[in-house]
């Protein structure tokens, strides 16, 4: 297992993240475990919408608005 302790809602380092709130991504020897400053990081972190190809059809991030000069 990975362990990350930036915080990524915050970007703060933890230098000591026992104790910490944090969840863990993946399953056995590529699980990342991501500890959090607080519980306020990780529950935004855990509201962020993702996108799983092939397994989630619900959710697409897709942005259908057209991009540079395309008209």
């Amino acid at each position: 297992m990975r362990i990350e302790t930036t915080d990524p809602i915050s970007g703060v380092t933890l230098k000591n993240p026992e104790g910490r709130p944090f969840v863990i991504e993946g399953e056995g020897e590529g699980a990342l475990k991501i500890y959090f400053e607080n519980e306020e990081d990780k529950q935004a972190y855990l509201e962020i919408q993702t996108e799983h190809p092939g397994e989630d059809f619900t959710t697409n991030l897709d942005n259908p608005a057209r991009m540079g000069t395309e008209k």
